[in-house]
């Protein structure tokens, strides 16, 4: 690994030179598809180098390295890096980077002669749940000419075993094989699963997938097909032509559902090429294998068998591509990363009953190897499914607030979506959610919250999925409390807290549940049923509502780091919307007689709230709500008010809307308004909720001072929403990063 010197003395030579479009984030995502597959390149000064592919070496969501490096030559001469910091040789110019909501695009050059885009794309499918469900991810590298001359390019690129595990002294194991289709496109069996042929070198115990044979065919074929399909593999374990050839490594002592520095301790890594006539070397040491390529262009097919510590001569997987002359028209190799577990969640769903439930993704496919090639021979469509999905969200936000707005929703997407596990058979299945850098928990109710709205936008059933293990849980009679549950245990043991020993946020929780189940049967066909069969516990929760919204007692609230208060005006105010809505509820489920009791204690409370939590104005302030009742000097974001309008309660008086929307722009800061008046950082997904229901010239004045900070934030790990006002940096001790709660940004697209 470089030195910071090092790194400083190679990121001097290229930071004057590239345009970042719309904006230099505070860290760019490269391979961002769930928990675990979620790596990014850091760009904020805190630690990152400002962007630049080529230098540094990318780092998984938490900060550790996970090691990938590209490497060129050019007409035989010296290599030069294009990603990643391996010793010795200089990088390429980067000249621009542009990010979208599913793609991170690099254009580098190499003295002068050749150009490079490299391409990562994670793909996003809301409403096509086996893509949405595979745990994979894109890198495509184009190479050409950009002098008119022809060129002699050859390409390398590895991954380090540091995927493998965030505990690097323990061991890994890997191997080696290639995929070959029956054809040249995909082909389908009767039953829908690919019909491929796999050969693997050597054999060898793969903790996870039991996918140890010399030859492996697919079960759902395997009948039909044994008899016409050959395959052989020499000792060298040379890779077979018009196939799929990958690098397949994990930790060699297997721990399901077992977590090291926010890594997965279990599952395989595998890291997939297709070209004709590429070299490899599987499990080289690492300045072995990239050395053999800056002396040769080549590598020397080496199936290294000495499994050993990830930080034992750092074990790497390798490619080398001959792309012969290059012109100008662009020539590619395609690089696919994926992790098979074949275990994702445990999961308990009734009283004392806990099932292990497999990643989605295993029903769809009968082997991680037909996955892998599914994943890499679905490019072309993964493609077009970007474009359409980044040519939504980039029309919606340009027409609902302009390029500001749409340089912020283009950054969440991928973080968010990669914050999520599809789990189950196709029988039954649901969305779980990890509470990314905050402490790890899932179905976390007040992080799902915030991120509420980026699922509805896409596609509202996924809201369903993310609450439907809360309800299961909780109507099994596994939380023993009347009030909602906080969340569902540590990702991935969705075990739940049947001692009742959680995080308490009561009238938090309570509040949330109620809003998003309304907010769910709003969107989705069904949506009375759907609130019919959870009626009994949303009415247990407003029981609470009704005992604790008006005086809430000493309490945290989703703001949990800003500590415990009573009378929070704000978190008042949800429990009142909240008693509103599950009014709507009763009289959507023909519950009248509790919608007439619900909307008249409602209507009291929002009546006196307004007495209690409103500061007047005087001759150094403007009328607002306060932080807490009987605080007239103190105030904050009234984000909660956004729910008023999310679902329609409209139980809240314009007043109350207009007062604020006048009132923030009076203590705006450089980079947006603070949380409240105890700290001066802020909260980023509670200024979009509030900027969402604002006068258009408070909302412009949010979404344009947080474009500002996302472009000069000093901070340098994933898209983080909380960050000091007036330095843009981290507040002390707090580096949220890589939330999910960043599903707020769409809050202005729900109308």
């Amino acid at each position: 690994m470089l030195s910071l010197a090092s790194l400083t003395l190679l990121a001097s030579t290229v930071l004057a030179q590239s345009s970042f479009s719309p904006t230099r984030p505070p860290a760019i995502p490269l391979a961002v598809s769930n928990p675990y597959l979620n790596t990014w390149q850091q760009a904020g000064s805190d630690g990152g180098n400002g962007g630049y592919l080529a230098g540094q070496w990318p780092r998984f969501w938490a900060g550790q390295v996970t090691g990938w490096t590209g490497l060129i030559k050019v007409d035989g001469g010296a290599a030069v890096t294009w990603m990643g910091a391996p010793n010795g040789p200089a990088v390429a110019t980067q000249n621009s980077f542009e990010y979208t909501s599913t793609k991170s695009v690099f254009s580098l050059s190499v003295d002068g002669k050749v150009g490079l885009n490299v391409t990562f794309l994670s793909p996003v499918e809301p409403t096509d749940l086996k893509r949405q469900s595979i745990p994979a991810s894109y890198m495509n590298v184009e190479v050409f000419s950009i002098d008119g001359a022809d060129h002699k390019v050859q390409l390398y690129s590895d991954v380090s075993a540091e995927w493998a595990s965030g505990d690097r002294s323990a061991v890994a194991e890997w191997d080696f094989g290639s995929i070959k289709s029956a054809s040249s496109k995909r082909a389908e069996s009767a039953s829908g699963y690919s019909t491929l042929q796999t050969v693997t070198v050597p054999a060898s115990s793969s903790a996870s997938s039991g996918a140890s044979s010399i030859v492996e065919i697919s079960s759902a074929i395997e009948a039909t097909t044994a008899a016409s399909v050959s395959a052989s593999a020499t000792a060298t374990g040379v890779a077979q032509a018009n196939s799929i050839t990958y690098h397949r490594f994990y930790r060699q002592e297997q721990q399901v559902f077992v977590e090291n520095s926010d890594q997965a301790s279990w599952g395989n890594w595998i890291y997939a090429c297709s070209h004709e006539g590429l070299t490899y070397s599987n499990g080289g040491v690492d300045t072995d294998v990239r050395g053999a390529f800056i002396n040769n262009g080549v590598l020397d097919n080496d199936l290294n068998t000495n499994y050993r510590a990830i930080s034992n001569q750092w074990p790497v997987f390798a490619f080398a591509l001959d792309f012969g002359s290059v012109g100008s028209t662009p020539q590619s190799a395609l690089f696919t990363l994926t992790l098979a577990q074949n275990e994702a969640i445990q999961f308990e769903y009734d009283t004392n009953k806990v099932q292990q439930l497999p990643p989605l993704w295993t029903s769809y496919f009968t082997s991680e190897l037909d996955l892998v090639s599914f994943f890499y021979n679905d490019w072309s469509n993964a493609q077009t499914s970007a474009a359409s999905i980044d040519t939504k969200v980039a029309t919606d936000s340009l027409a609902n607030a302009g390029q500001d707005y749409l340089t912020i929703t283009s950054l969440a997407v991928r973080q968010v979506f990669a914050t999520t596990q599809l789990a189950g058979t196709t029988k039954s299945y649901h969305l779980f959610m990890k509470e990314i850098s905050s402490n790890g928990d899932m179905q976390t109710v007040d992080v799902i919250f915030p991120a509420f709205p980026i699922f509805l936008y896409f596609n509202p059933d996924l809201g369903r999925l993310l609450l439907e293990p809360l309800f299961i849980n909780q109507e099994a009679g596994n939380w023993p409390a009347a009030y909602a549950i906080h969340d569902l245990g540590v990702f991935p043991n969705a075990t739940g807290h049947n001692d009742g020993n959680a995080e308490n946020q009561p009238l938090e929780e309570c509040g949330n549940m109620i809003i998003m189940a309304l907010a769910v049967a709003q969107k989705v066909s069904g949506g009375t049923a759907y609130l019919n069969q959870h009626y009994e516990i949303l009415k247990q929760w407003n029981d609470y509502l009704v005992i604790d919204s008006l005086i809430p007692s000493n309490q945290i609230s989703t703001d949990d780091f800003a500590g415990s208060l009573a009378n929070q005006t704000n978190l008042a105010l949800k429990g009142i919307i909240g008693i509103e809505a599950m009014a709507v509820i009763a009289n959507l489920t023909g519950h009248t007689a509790d919608a007439e009791n619900f909307t008249s204690i409602a209507h009291d409370y929002i009546t006196k709230w307004q007495g209690l939590g409103i500061a007047p104005a005087t001759n150094g302030s403007l009328a607002h709500t306060t932080l807490a009742y009987g605080m007239p000097e103190t105030h904050g974001l009234l984000y909660n008010l956004y729910a008023d309008t999310w679902v329609g309660t409209n139980i809240v008086p314009r007043s109350v809307y207009e007062m604020q929307s006048s009132f923030y722009p009076t203590v705006a800061m450089q980079y947006g308004v603070p949380l409240d008046t105890r700290h001066t950082y802020t909260k980023l997904d509670w200024e979009i909720f509030v900027a969402s229901i604002a006068s258009p010239s408070t909302k412009s004045l949010f979404i344009s001072k947080i474009a500002d900070w996302l472009g000069k934030t000093t901070t340098n790990r994933p898209f983080t929403d909380l960050y000091e006002t007036e330095s843009g940096d981290y507040p002390g001790g707090i580096n949220f990063a890589a939330r999910p709660v960043m599903g707020a940004v769409f809050a202005p697209l729900l109308g």
